[in-house]
């Protein structure tokens, strides 16, 4: 399932970047080219207790520099979100071409339930432009403090399949194997 999602999140960067590239083309000057990657994960530290994890990851892949970069995350309410470490927000003098920025923070859980976060905001100068935005990937929707299966008996058994699961085949074949070659078959009984 994990892969399943990150498959539909490489996707939706595609469709952003192809909708931000057809909004950005101009023939007349040279521009940045912003890519910005949004990703959350959830940790679980204690019973009832769940941190979220943000990162928003600022890719220049135009032709010219950014100037004065504001990222902007402002879709954390605080009555569902307490902020553990960091900002929503984040200024930079400059993203030049071909370089990355990236900003994190962290999050404490108040509240039980789906949510569904926006995309984060990026605005930026251009010397020739003015002000422009660009728009974050959107994240997957996180299921906040929900009932799951225990991990460590998840991870027990993946590394017991792991590890033995070559050697149960072999000898599952050879169990059958000397099954059939044993048992005689209705077909073959010699009439006296």
């Amino acid at each position: 399932m994990e892969v399943g999602m990150r498959k539909l999140s490489w996707a939706l960067a595609l469709v952003f970047l192809t909708l931000i590239s057809a909004s950005m083309a101009t023939s007349e000057s040279e521009v940045p080219f912003m890519v910005v990657h949004k990703k959350a994960s959830l940790s679980s530290i204690k019973s009832g207790v769940q941190r979220v994890f943000v990162t928003v990851d600022i890719y220049n892949q135009g032709s010219s520099s950014a100037y004065d970069v504001n990222l902007v995350d402002d879709t954390w309410n605080s009555n569902l979100f307490e902020i553990v470490r960091g900002n929503t927000s984040k200024s930079w003098e400059k993203l030049d071409v071909g370089q990355v920025l990236s900003h994190s923070f962290e999050l404490k859980s108040k509240t039980k339930g789906l949510f569904y976060g926006s995309p984060a905001v990026v605005s930026f100068r251009v010397p020739s432009k003015g002000v422009l935005q660009a728009y974050s990937t959107p994240i997957m929707p996180l299921d906040v403090l929900a009932e799951t299966i225990p991990e460590k008996k998840l991870d027990l058994a993946k590394r017991l399949v792991g590890r033995f699961g070559p050697q149960i085949s072999v000898i599952s074949i050879i169990v059958t194997f000397v099954y059939l070659m044993v048992t005689p078959s209705k077909g073959s009984k010699k009439k006296r």
